[in-house]
């Protein structure tokens, strides 16, 4: 059985927080629809609990906040795919760092939202989902046996790489801006 605390199980365990947090994105999203917001409907009453007031979906307003909401979810599980699968490997511990605080960002945030609204039960339900989501990147992995960190040197040449990829795709976004607007 493989360590709970080793790079390859926290890289792993990226993919699990990827589609937790992405997972609500498309629920909320489909409330936009006529007819398509029973999901979220059922999820917005099962996250108001019990005695909580059933979630209609029938305002404009709720449905474009709604979609809102399913856009960044979706976004967010997107973006930590995309650190898992592009970025881990180079910087391990700064993807670690980056979703956790992310994750506590929300859940500070989203429970204290909660809680001024009286809604006690979701912020039960956001302790299970950031203990989820989170799970054993609470602790930084242990490094690789054997393996030597590297020269700051050849840190600061990766760095300097990824500044210049920017700075082309930059460049290239502004002249398509400009060649089409």
């Amino acid at each position: 059985m493989r360590s709970i605390t080793t790079q390859s199980f926290h890289k792993s365990y990226l993919l699990v927080t990827a589609v937790i947090v992405g997972s609500f994105g498309p629920v909320f999203s489909l409330a936009t629809l006529d007819g398509g917001g029973d999901l979220a409907r059922w999820t917005l009453n099962l996250l108001n609990g019990p005695g909580g007031d059933p979630e209609i979906f029938e305002g404009g307003t709720t449905r474009f906040l709604s979609a809102l909401t399913g856009g960044f979810l979706f976004g967010m599980g997107v973006m930590i795919f995309c650190f898992r699968t592009w970025v881990y490997d180079s910087a391990p511990e700064q993807v670690r760092r980056s979703v956790v605080v992310g994750l506590l960002a929300w859940f500070v945030l989203d429970s204290a939202g909660s809680f001024a609204s009286k809604n006690a039960w979701n912020v039960l339900f956001n302790v299970c989902v950031i203990m989820l989501a989170v799970g054993p990147m609470w602790r930084p992995a242990d490094a690789p046996k054997g393996k030597i960190d590297p020269l700051p040197d050849q840190g600061q040449r990766h760095h300097d790489a990824n500044i210049d990829r920017a700075r082309r795709l930059l460049r290239s976004v502004d002249q398509l801006w400009q060649a089409h607007w």
